[in-house]
């Protein structure tokens, strides 16, 4: 089966859409509260996912003809990077932090992230180092907690 790691288009925000939100669905109620895993889908809105693909900072995974991952950049800021989870365990999530990393070393010395607790042992085994524990306050009495990771290009 062909896989392939390109640029979103504006007609693949849907389904970038729901690779993020069905993703975060499944895996982040193990992980967060519900008011944390609202949150989050907020910030995933389909405009905002719209206004990146636009910016041209979106890629995606495909095998077989279906974006089945994807993974954002803004300069060496990872961001967005998500695979189906019934794909997960298969080295995508690698393939697409192997690509979005190699554009960033091109062009700068370190690749930064923000990374959730079901993803940051992950983040880990590549190389990044947590620089900051960050707890924020999502309104409502509610919380949420993540790292922020750092990778080096020495590292590499």
């Amino acid at each position: 089966m062909v896989i392939t790691y390109r640029k979103a288009r504006p007609d693949d925000a849907d389904r970038v859409c729901y690779v993020v939100r069905h993703t975060k669905a499944v895996i982040y109620p193990d992980y967060y509260t519900p008011a944390v895993v609202d949150f989050i889908r907020g910030l995933n809105s389909i405009d905002n996912i719209k206004k990146d693909i636009e910016q041209n900072k979106v890629n995606v995974l495909v095998k077989g003809g279906e974006i089945i991952g994807t993974g954002s950049r803004t300069d060496n800021h990872i961001t967005r990077v998500y695979v189906l989870p019934e794909h997960q365990g298969q080295g995508f999530g690698s393939k697409i932090m192997d690509e979005l990393e190699k554009e960033i070393f091109e062009s700068f010395n370190d690749c930064v992230l923000e990374a959730s607790l079901p993803a940051c042992i992950f983040y880990e085994n590549r190389g990044y180092k947590t620089v900051r524990h960050v707890k924020e306050d999502i309104g409502g009495g509610k919380c949420m907690v993540y790292e922020i990771m750092r990778k080096s290009i020495q590292d590499e």
